[in-house]
């Protein structure tokens, strides 16, 4: 198992604040408690309540988030409240019994959405299934994801790619899509629907892409580069994944002033967008840092 991390993210309510982990901490349900009676179901919920500012607790998917009485702010305690829930979750405590009554569900839906790359099609999910973002390219490399794994065994599935709220699925040519959408998509909305995991805990800190090890990639990076990842993520990054895709910086050159992309997901082998996401990265490169970024290389991933 891997560790538990909690970050901090306001909400548009001020007296309520969620703390965030790395990972899902209940199975796809939600949990809401008043009180330390109401939460005798939940041992993480009820260790809160004895701290008297404290109002309300609500469970959820892969945060906590948590009501407070007028008595302090946010700012003053929301850190050591982390900490607390930090190594109440490493030292194995429970976050729900098995007894628990979770708040009436709403029903997993899943759609499915054409992409521009005709091999590829996106799944929707009307829940977070995922903290971070993962491709799988083999039934070898889906081994760190249920979900993932159980689609390779359809014959025509070549890749899978998942995201916080979908999934994208490359296929071989031997299938229409008219022929194996509706299948995929019930596949993938009961696999959801069941509380299976999408991915296993461990997977972000086995492949590298847990939040502090992005971090210390981004730190030892040199300044053009972490320019250009900054830019990538605000203005490029959005629009990619509306399409069921992703794009990853792999490195600059400051001699021959050139960067190098993968494209990821529905991007990968589109016929379209390694030239247009080529060539519109590079125009944007060379507009917002001139004289720093000639060419860029788009790899398929």
């Amino acid at each position: 198992m891997s560790e538990f991390k909690v970050s901090i993210q306001s909400t548009s309510n001020d007296a309520i604040v969620k703390f965030e982990v790395n990972q899902f901490i209940t199975k796809h349900q939600s949990f809401e408690f008043s009180n330390i009676d109401e939460a005798k179901s939940s041992p993480l919920a009820q260790q809160l309540f004895y701290l008297p500012f404290v109002k309300k607790v609500y469970i959820s998917g892969n945060f906590i988030a948590v009501e407070r009485y007028d008595i302090v702010a946010w700012n003053d305690v929301q850190d050591e409240v982390a900490q607390q829930i930090e190594a109440y979750l490493n030292e194995g405590g429970a976050v729900i019994t098995e007894d628990a009554t979770p708040k009436k569900q709403t029903p997993v839906t899943v759609y499915a959405e054409a992409t521009p790359n005709p091999a590829v099609m996106k799944f929707v999910a009307n829940k977070k299934i995922a903290t971070t973002l993962f491709e799988f390219t083999s039934i070898d490399e889906a081994k760190l994801s249920p979900l993932a794994l159980e689609l390779f065994h359809f014959p025509f599935v070549k890749s899978v790619f998942i995201e916080e709220n979908y999934v994208s699925v490359t296929k071989y040519d031997i299938a229409e899509w008219q022929d194996i959408t509706v299948e995929l998509r019930t596949r993938i909305r009961d696999f959801i629907a069941e509380g299976k995991d999408v991915v296993l805990a461990e997977a972000a800190e086995k492949l590298q892409q847990s939040a502090p090890q992005l971090d210390k990639k981004f730190e030892n990076l040199d300044d053009v580069s972490k320019e250009i990842v900054n830019i990538l993520e605000e203005y490029v990054k959005p629009a990619v994944a509306s399409d069921g895709g992703n794009i990853q910086f792999m490195g600059y050159n400051a001699d021959e002033k050139s960067v190098s992309v993968m494209l990821q997901g529905a991007c990968s082998g589109c016929p379209s967008s390694t030239f247009t996401l080529k060539n519109g990265i590079e125009n944007m490169l060379k507009q917002m840092l001139p004289g720093k970024v000639e060419i860029v290389e788009a790899i398929n991933g």
